[in-house]
C-alpha cells in the first residue's frame, strides 16, 4: 500500500509557504516600488540573494538562525520550548526563503510597469490609498502577481536542498516528495522514485495550467467590468 504522506506534506508546505510569500512579497514589492531611499538597492539584492546561492548555503544560513544553538532557534527553545529544526515547519521556512525572491521579483516588475495615471485620478477623487490599491493597483498588476504566485508554489513544491539541511529526512514527518525521491533512489527503490516523479510533474503541470486559466479568466472579467 502506497504511503501518500509525502504528497500531503508537500502540498501543505507549498501551500502555507506560498500564502506567506505572496503576502510578504506583494507588500515588500509595493512598498519599495513607491519609495526611493539610500540602501534600496542593497535591500533588493538581499531579497534576491537566495536565487543565486546554492541551496545548501541557504540551508546552512537557516541552521545558523533556527538551529538549537542558533540566534532565533535558541531563543524559541528557551522561552517557548519550540524547536524548529526537524519539523514540517522547518520545511515551510526553507520554502519561504527560496521562493520569496521569485514572488518579489514578479510583483516588483508588475508594480513598476503600471500606468499610474489611473491611480492618481482615483486619488484626486478622494479615494484612500487602500481603496486605490484594492480596486486599481492590485487588479492591474494581477497577471504579474499570478506569475509570481505560480512560480512560488512550484518552487516550494520542489524545494530540496535547504529543506534537507533544516528539516532533515524523517519519514512521516518531514519527507516531502523531493526528499522521498532522493532517498528512494539512494535505497535502490526505482519504482517508488518513478511514482513520485510522475506525481510531482503532474501536480506542477496541472497547477500551472489551472492557475493560468483562472488568472486569464479573472483578468478578462475585470476588463469587461471596467468597460
Amino acid at each position: 500500500m502506497t504511503d501518500y504522506t509525502p504528497l500531503l506534506l508537500s502540498l501543505k508546505v507549498a501551500g502555507i509557504s506560498t500564502i506567506i510569500v505572496f503576502i510578504t512579497g506583494v507588500y515588500a514589492a509595493y512598498f519599495l516600488s513607491r519609495k526611493k531611499f539610500w540602501g534600496k538597492m542593497v535591500i533588493e539584492s538581499l531579497f534576491l540573494l537566495p536565487l543565486v546561492l546554492p541551496p545548501t548555503v541557504v540551508g546552512f544560513g537557516l541552521l545558523i538562525l533556527f538551529g538549537k544553538k542558533g540566534w532565533i532557534g535558541s531563543w524559541l527553545l528557551e522561552w517557548f520550548n519550540i524547536q524548529i529544526i526537524f519539523t514540517w515547519f522547518a520545511a515551510v521556512i526553507a520554502s519561504v526563503v527560496v521562493s520569496f525572491p521569485l514572488m518579489y521579483q514578479s510583483a516588483s516588475a508588475a508594480f513598476n510597469n503600471l500606468d499610474h495615471r489611473m491611480e492618481n485620478a482615483a486619488r484626486t477623487m478622494g479615494a484612500s490609498e487602500w481603496k486605490v490599491f484594492r480596486t486599481i493597483t492590485f487588479p492591474l498588476a494581477w497577471p504579474g502577481l499570478l506569475a509570481g504566485l505560480v512560480l512560488s508554489f512550484t518552487r516550494g513544491l520542489g524545494e530540496f536542498g535547504a529543506t534537507l539541511m533544516l528539516a532533515g529526512y524523517i519519514p512521516g514527518k518531514t519527507d516531502t516528495i523531493p526528499l522521498a525521491i532522493y532517498f528512494a533512489v539512494e535505497a535502490g527503490q526505482m519504482e517508488k522514485a518513478t511514482f513520485w516523479v510522475i506525481i510531482i510533474v503532474a501536480l506542477g503541470f496541472s497547477t500551472i495550467m489551472w492557475l493560468n486559466w483562472w488568472g486569464r479568466r479573472n483578468v478578462e472579467r475585470y476588463k469587461n467590468h471596467s468597460s
